[in-house]
């Protein structure tokens, strides 16, 4: 099964309802879904098949965050990426958030799509 795997930058993730929601729907699709939530700026992270992350990106985008940005579009991830165990996960630190990305071996392509570095 092939990957992808997508990011969203939101002003921020405070609403416990729609993370709620997130969490539901994370579930429905079988995905993985990393928040960075409590402050700004709000970023989420989901990789799974392709169906389950565009619906997932679509179930954020009908929850009308303010400032919702698809940084990166839903992407395959190389071969050798492993799948992380379905459900949604929240950190309250983008470092928190970097580290997350560094263990899965895409620190570079989160940083970029993040404006943090140069493509």
């Amino acid at each position: 099964m092939a990957l992808f795997h997508a990011l969203i930058r939101t002003h921020h993730i405070t609403s416990r309802k729609k993370v709620a929601h997130l969490r539901k729907a994370a579930e429905k699709y079988a995905c993985y879904a990393l928040l960075r939530s409590g402050g700004c700026p709000g970023i989420m992270y989901c990789k799974g098949d392709e169906q389950g992350v565009r619906d997932w990106v679509s179930t954020v985008q009908r929850l009308r965050y303010k400032d919702f940005q698809l940084v990166a579009k839903p992407s395959p991830l190389s071969s050798e990426a492993s799948p992380d165990l379905p459900g949604l996960y929240e950190v309250e630190a983008v470092k928190e958030f970097g580290d997350a990305m560094e263990r899965r071996g895409i620190s570079h392509w989160w940083a970029s799509a993040m404006g943090f570095s140069a493509p």
